[in-house]
């Protein structure tokens, strides 16, 4: 069964484009024209991911995506025609999986898409990673502390996990961009320092003094592992 996909925007000829392209290419694409035509598509027939605009007509994309996480934590991919870096960071905050400045090519937006997809399919390894009260749990993609569930987005969990499975070993974050989104992926840094926030809020006593997830100036991150963890 082809995987369905659901575009929200209000840009009529690129959401006709896009169906047409998205698929040729081998999915099931339905499309909305508001914000609560697109939520209403949604409850009624699911999606494996989302294409959202930022800018529409009634609520606007960052409210779309709120009551979206309110219910699922569908991949989503977010678009915008602002240059405004402020956009991007909103919307990685509130739980965008990626995004992509209008305008784009279809298959800057198709190599997206799979690479969002292809991390929600592929087969996680089994064991769950331990860190005092932290746990990651590959299988159910969850990560807990103390006992309790870590809200995070599907993308910063694969940025955790990444992280954890090389602890005590700084990545780049060019390293880290391969090994979430795949080599040759097009990423801004601020991306991933978005991502790094919403992950220590989640996971840090004091976000603001990471323990955990250390920033190594001029190298990257590196996920510390302390004595009493060895």
């Amino acid at each position: 069964m082809a995987e369905r996909l659901l575009i929200i925007d209000d840009d009529t000829r690129l959401s006709a484009m896009l169906r047409d392209y998205l698929s040729e290419a081998g999915y099931a694409v339905r499309a909305a024209a508001t914000g609560q035509a697109g939520l209403a598509q949604f409850g009624r027939d699911g999606a494996e991911a989302v294409i959202l605009d930022v800018m529409l007509p009634d609520l606007d994309g960052f409210e779309v995506l709120r009551r979206l996480r309110a219910a699922s934590d569908v991949p989503v991919l977010m678009l915008t025609a602002r240059g405004d870096e402020t956009d991007r960071i909103v919307g990685l905050e509130i739980g965008a999986d990626d995004y992509l400045p209008k305008p784009f090519s279809p298959r800057e937006l198709l190599a997206r898409l799979r690479a969002i997809l292809r991390r929600r399919a592929a087969p996680p390894p089994a064991a769950v990673l331990r860190f005092g009260r932290l746990e990651i749990d590959p299988g159910s993609r969850q990560a807990l502390l103390d006992g309790e569930r870590c809200d995070i987005t599907g993308h910063q969990f694969d940025l955790l996990l990444a992280l954890a499975e090389s602890a005590g070993r700084i990545l780049s974050r060019e390293q880290l961009i391969e090994r979430v989104r795949g080599s040759g992926g097009d990423a801004f840094d601020r991306s991933v320092d978005v991502h790094v926030s919403r992950i220590r809020a989640a996971i840090e006593d004091d976000p603001k003094h990471p323990r955990r997830i250390v920033t190594v100036r001029g190298a990257g991150y590196v996920f510390a592992r302390r004595q009493d963890e060895d």
